[in-house]
């Protein structure tokens, strides 16, 4: 497995290794979440590269950009046993040197879900995920379910611009008690994190009213609000959106994308399914 640190030199590896290269971007910290995107993307592509890079830009001024856990060593290994090609690890200062001003920002997309909460938050994605796709030049980009908006906003981001890559997603990964793998996991106390398993509680509870036809979404948040109020827990927000567009909607028809974003103390925690209804 190769370490790579420059643009330079991750350039040099892409034009001196043809065939089909599978890419994904990470903050690092990784977990089995990121493992299976390795695993699949193995399946589809001659090379396998990752990036690990903790992004200043998506992060609002009251996040945790100095706090967010970070563990490069222990991250290597994990990825050297999953089969990776080559790690790129680039500097803040090479990827936003002085003077940077040109950014990527959806109108629209962007501002939905987690955008009203984390202004600009979308922006800084878009932004650092189309310049290392610029560098790295992959055939494919893998990113995983559980961070759905994100999903859509790659999607129509690759098609916008006409980026000749496809955009592969993998299904969230979970501990036993159903809570989505995050690196953000690491900040819930004991209490919390036993909590946190409310979560995919009210997300499977909001599946089970939709499949005994209840179609009204208002009705199935306070039934999900109800379960979650009975924790520590403080709900940001719960939707229900049309899985393509992130378009709300009160009558629940074919395909939803039920998310929601929940705080436990100062850890802010998201998850999400889409239901298809009968």
């Amino acid at each position: 497995m190769k370490i790579i640190k420059t643009i330079n030199e991750m350039r040099d590896f892409r034009r001196n290794n043809a065939g089909s290269v599978g890419f994904i971007p990470t903050m690092g910290y990784l977990h089995e979440g990121h493992v299976s995107l390795v695993k699949l993307a193995r399946q589809e592509n001659n090379y396998v590269v990752i990036s690990i890079f903790v992004n200043p830009k998506q992060f609002g001024p009251h996040e945790d950009f100095a706090a967010y856990p970070r563990d490069t060593e222990k991250d290597i290994t994990l990825l050297k046993n999953a089969g990776v090609n080559a790690v790129f690890l680039p500097e803040v200062e090479e990827m936003y040197p002085a003077g940077f001003e040109t950014y990527v920002s959806l109108e629209t997309l962007s501002k939905k879900l987690e955008g009203k909460s984390r202004p600009g938050h979308f922006t800084g994605v878009a932004t650092i995920v189309s310049k290392l796709c610029n560098i790295i030049q992959p055939d494919r980009a893998y990113f995983g379910q559980k961070d759905a908006q994100q999903v859509v906003v790659m999607k129509k981001m690759v098609s916008d611009l006409q980026l000749p890559i496809k955009i592969v997603v993998g299904e969230t990964k979970r501990e036993k008690d159903g809570l989505a793998m995050s690196s953000r996991n690491v900040y819930l106390s004991e209490k919390e994190r036993k909590e946190a398993s409310v979560l995919f509680q009210s997300l499977q509870l909001a599946n089970e009213m939709i499949q005994k036809r209840e179609r009204n979404s208002e009705i199935i948040k306070k039934a999900m609000s109800s379960l979650i109020n009975e924790t520590s827990g403080t709900i940001d927000y719960i939707s229900f959106a049309n899985p393509k567009n992130l378009d709300e909607v009160q009558i629940i028809e074919n395909e939803v994308l039920i998310s929601l974003a929940v705080y436990f103390g100062k850890t802010r925690l998201i998850d999400n399914i889409v239901v298809h209804s009968v």
